[in-house]
């Protein structure tokens, strides 16, 4: 494992502060944690060096960050991984010692803990080891032999966990998401809803594998044993490369399937679909000819890799019990499915959706992640209708908690706010062009001051009185600019439906 592949790890969320292409592309041979201002007798060459800079202080000595860095540099360390809870951020001089001494800087953001960083480089060590030739095993011939059998048979991941801990005594064990979703777990192991599985990923308690494969933050597999010491370490990295085997060939599966699914999004987003091919196309993705439908709309950024859109909705929907769904990507980045409720029901997808956000957020803390969820529709021939309400939910997500995340259906339309974000930015430009005209043509201080007196008038209820006192003038005054507004834009602000007009239009700013 090399530095620069800890930094592409999402559910890590690091961040390089410096480092060039050599020193990233150094083998990582280990991992130790200090807090010592001289760390030397400690570290052992090529080893990344987590530290919480407690050892740091602002009014401190510079020297004392330059023994600091100096010290892993000849010890042969390959990067320092800054924590940023205790100061906030990774202090400027610590960053000009890394560059002087050439050792990669990497900052770990205060949600991040050490505990994963050093799983995760060892997880990585262990998974490439297991992949080379060996007679030795921690798993017992006959197991082996056994979960290699069933593997080829196309058994479920939950009969693989079973058989794979049986000769232990079958601990209570669970294969999870990193959404707190249960996969699977075996017989031992209790119902453990998504919330608090979630948190257990998280803490502190028991031990947690991660499954390595080709995935994202938010469908990455982690073997999670509540209590860590009944299972020895080495075998459960062998579980967890068997269901690594497991899961590569379930994502094969759905890449195959990939080209059916565009094509279903892109005939239900053209603007003139045709019927039949909507109902073809819901066929070659194993969804049934007539409803319930719905339709989600998500979208993530920064974006990442291209699949994390995909992959986060993906997961979202995979809480939704009796649900079959096809999700692809559509032009500009984001995220669709079309959901079909089995048995005819129709579960409140937007309250499903709103319970599990949070949890999907939390794989990816910095991202701002969206959904809007359409009204329910029960022919292919209204899905377009359906995903353009989606995305007008979509676009009320975005508007009312933009470097958040947050779910939105119709029901949260509920202001002209809400409904303006969700119409095509040029024409809201038109709009607010026209209704607002010559206060918008040019940059004189007097239009601005108009702008301002429009919206606290109008915020007010169009109150003379509460209007002056907002701000500090003469209701005289107030009169006179209202006045002047009125000229300027044509409307009467006595009326209701030029005040909307207005209110609008300000709002389309």
């Amino acid at each position: 494992m090399q530095v620069d592949h800890l930094l592409r790890l999402d559910r890590l969320d690091l961040s390089l502060v410096w480092g060039d292409e050599v020193l990233l592309g150094q083998e990582i041979g280990g991992v130790t944690a200090t807090d010592l201002e001289d760390p030397a007798r400690f570290l052992q060459p090529g080893e990344v060096v987590l530290s919480g800079l407690v050892w740091w202080t602002r009014d401190g000595d510079p020297a004392k960050t330059d023994r600091f860095v100096s010290a892993l540099r000849d010890a042969g360390a390959v990067a320092l991984l800054a924590g940023e809870e205790t100061h906030g951020e990774v202090p400027v001089e610590l960053a000009d010692a890394c560059r002087e001494h050439r050792i990669a800087l990497v900052a770990v953001p205060a949600h991040t803990s050490f505990r994963a960083i050093t799983e995760a480089v060892y997880v990585r060590q262990w998974g490439e080891l297991s992949r080379r030739p060996t007679d030795h095993h921690a798993l017992p011939e006959n197991v082996r032999v056994d979960l290699d059998r069933v593997l080829e048979g196309g058994a479920s991941a939950g009969v693989l966990l079973e058989r794979a801990f049986a000769h232990l005594g079958t601990p209570a064990c669970y294969l999870l998401t990193g959404s707190g979703r249960t996969l699977a777990r075996t017989s031992a192991a209790g119902e453990l809803p998504a919330r608090r599985a979630a948190e257990a990923l998280r803490g502190t308690r028991g031990m947690t594998v991660r499954v390595d494969a080709d995935d994202t933050a938010f469908d990455a597999w982690h073997l999670h044993l509540p209590e860590g010491n009944e299972v020895p370490p080495r075998v459960l990295h062998e579980i967890a490369e068997l269901l690594g085997r497991h899961r590569r060939r379930l994502d094969r599966r759905r890449k195959e399937r990939r080209q059916a699914y565009e094509e279903l999004m892109a005939l239900v987003g053209a603007a003139y679909g045709e019927v039949n091919g909507v109902e073809n196309a819901l066929g070659s993705c194993a969804l049934p000819a007539t409803g319930p439908y719905t339709v989600v709309v998500a979208s993530l950024e920064p974006a990442g890799e291209r699949t994390d859109g995909v992959a986060a909705l993906t997961e979202a929907l995979s809480h939704l019990p009796s649900a079959v769904f096809a999700v692809a990507e559509r032009p500009g980045g984001e995220a669709m499915a079309v959901l079909a409720h089995e048995d005819g029901g129709e579960p409140d997808v937007r309250a499903v959706l709103g319970e599990v956000w949070p949890l999907l957020h939390a794989c990816r803390p910095k991202a701002a992640l969206h959904a809007g969820v359409g009204g329910p529709v029960g022919a292919p021939a209204d899905l377009g209708r359906a995903l353009t309400q989606a995305r007008y939910a979509l676009a009320a997500a975005r508007t009312t908690a933009p470097a958040a995340a947050l779910v939105a259906g119709l029901e949260d339309l509920r202001g002209l706010e809400t409904l303006l974000a969700g119409i095509p930015t040029d024409v809201r430009t038109v709009y607010r062009d026209t209704v607002l005209g010559p206060l918008l043509q040019d940059d004189r201080a007097s239009h601005a001051v108009l702008l301002e007196t429009l919206e606290v008038f109008l915020r007010e209820n169009c109150s003379w009185a509460r209007t002056s006192e907002a701000l500090h003038l003469h209701v005289n005054t107030v009169h006179y600019r209202i006045e002047r507004i009125e000229s300027l834009t044509g409307r009467d602000l006595s009326r209701l439906d030029h005040r909307l007009d207005l209110r609008a239009a300000l709002l389309c700013r």
